[in-house]
């Protein structure tokens, strides 16, 4: 009985037996060196392929060659050698996303480096994809408030946008961004903040400071720090993008910082001189645009019909001493949507944020800004123009007329007002009461020497006083104030300022 029992299960396993062709691609290292890997036996390989090498090493295929592919190797790789065995994965490049991801800090592979265990997701998304089409996006309309004064009022960022920031070393561009992420605080607005070739104590430093701000809970930090590969800074922002993305499908708004493209881009030239890329100008590659034009143009505002979402970019570039007409500099402000300037002078002789009103442009302009900003804020930059030309001039006169004076010395209350420390952002509401005293010229009575200690009174006094609870009320809104609001506003305002003085 026993003997017919397993004859009766062998044959209905025959029966049932499907025979099954695996097919693999298998390949071999020839030579390694310095994270690049240079593999034969794989022809069939597609560009941005994952590959596995040995002990669960994996590399991203980079360069297509004839008789020969160039990948680069991600993560810890000194475990691979020449002769190792090379299997293709069939996969593009990819990263876990989702709002797991949001309070941690991550590496380049969407691996968890910040001591609180992996991140389980359900999802994941590839790091190199097509940029969203014309027909799927609309205009930029909605501003993005990043709580600085000089920023919002002169040179506004819209959701979708791609607003460069740019400045020599030491001039406060993370700083900017750091502020920016602080004052998505409870405007629905995920972050994402990559770091590229910076040191891994300044990297701690900027994390302290969001969680102590209480922004990591709706943040990701993607790191690639000066110890990692060129490997893991190359891909590091193509990362922080799909993890973005993922967001914008949903219908979320996201703000992603690239901190910075410029050791993204020797990063880059790093990996294709290893690979034997010709180089071109300035000994960077010729794709070296394409490189950051690829990454950039996927931030973009969603119509209705695709969720409405929005990735806003703030990539970061750094200069040498000022010249944003090289190559670098150059391609980036081509591919953006403005730029914001920081001076090296005018940082180091106190303003803070050191922003050019001259050099610093936003493309989308005042269709990022609410009506109430746009309404106070019209003459701000060219004020601000009339100032600094005649600043220049005053340098080489001896004697200056009552009008000249004037121009200065508004202009330098002015430059005071727009002094903003950092860790605070300033509110819609604040922006436009200081904006309100520049516009209505409300600062002659008062000295250069007091602004300071004025600034500090007059937020106080808007927030605490009942007087001024009903402007700020109505600036919530973003409307523009009707001439009967202006002129009652100003008698409260002058108020203000007499009991000061």
């Amino acid at each position: 009985m026993a003997e017919l029992d397993i004859s009766t299960i062998i044959k209905e396993k025959i029966k049932n037996y499907k025979k099954e062709i695996r097919k693999t691609s298998e390949g071999k290292v020839i030579s390694v060196s310095d994270g690049i890997a240079n593999l034969v036996g794989i022809e069939d390989t597609m560009l941005s392929e994952l590959l596995l090498f040995p002990n669960n090493v994996y590399g991203m295929a980079l360069s297509l060659e004839e008789d020969m592919i160039g990948a680069i190797l991600l993560g810890e790789y000194s475990s691979v050698n020449q002769g190792d065995k090379v299997l293709r994965t069939g996969k593009i490049t990819s990263v876990p996303v989702g709002d797991e991801l949001l309070g941690r800090v991550v590496n380049s592979l969407g691996e968890a480096v910040d001591g609180k265990g992996a991140i389980k997701t359900k999802t994941r998304r590839e790091t190199e994809l097509v940029a969203p089409g014309i027909m799927t996006r609309e205009s930029v309309s909605e501003p993005l408030e990043t709580g600085i004064l000089a920023i919002d009022s002169m040179i506004p960022i819209g959701k979708g946008q791609r607003e460069l920031i740019i400045g020599d070393r030491k001039t406060g561009k993370t700083a900017i961004v750091i502020d920016t992420i602080i004052n998505q605080k409870g405007k629905n607005v995920k972050c994402v903040y990559v770091s590229i070739g910076q040191k891994n104590s300044t990297l701690a430093v900027t994390a302290q400071k969001l969680i102590a701000h209480g922004a990591m809970d709706y943040t990701t930090i993607v790191s690639a720090n000066s110890s990692d590969s060129d490997a893991m800074q190359f891909i590091a922002p193509y990362a922080g993008i799909a993890i973005a993305e993922e967001w914008m499908s949903k219908g979320d708004d996201v703000l992603i910082v690239f901190d910075d493209l410029s050791k993204h881009a020797v990063a880059y030239r790093t990996i294709s001189l290893l690979l034997r890329r010709p180089p071109g100008r300035e000994a960077y590659p010729g794709d070296v645009f394409y490189l950051h034009s690829k990454l950039l143009e996927r931030a973009a505002k969603l119509n209705k019909k695709y969720g409405g979402g929005s990735i806003t970019a703030l990539p970061i570039i750094e200069t040498q001493a000022g010249d944003i007409s090289a190559y670098i500099p150059t391609n980036v402000i081509s591919i953006t949507d403005g730029q914001i300037f920081l001076m090296t002078d005018a940082f180091n002789s106190g303003q803070r944020p050191a922003v050019d009103s001259g050099f610093s442009v936003s493309r989308v302009g005042s269709a990022a800004q609410t009506s109430l900003i746009k309404q106070l804020s019209s003459a701000l930059k060219l004020q601000l123009a009339s100032y600094e030309e005649m600043k220049s001039f005053s340098e080489f006169a001896s004697d200056l007329d009552a009008e000249t004076k004037e121009i200065l010395e508004t202009g330098e209350k002015v430059m005071e007002i727009l002094k903003q420390p950092q860790y605070s952002p300033y509110s819609m509401q604040e922006q436009a009461m200081f904006l309100f005293l520049i516009n209505e010229n409300m600062l002659s009575s008062l000295q250069l020497s007091e602004m300071k200690k004025f600034k500090e009174e007059f937020l106080k006094e808007i927030h605490s006083s009942k007087s001024f609870k009903f402007y700020m009320d109505v600036m919530k809104n973003g409307e523009k104030l009707v001439d009967s609001s202006k002129d009652k506003l100003k008698k409260q305002l002058t108020s203000f300022i007499e009991r000061f003085k």
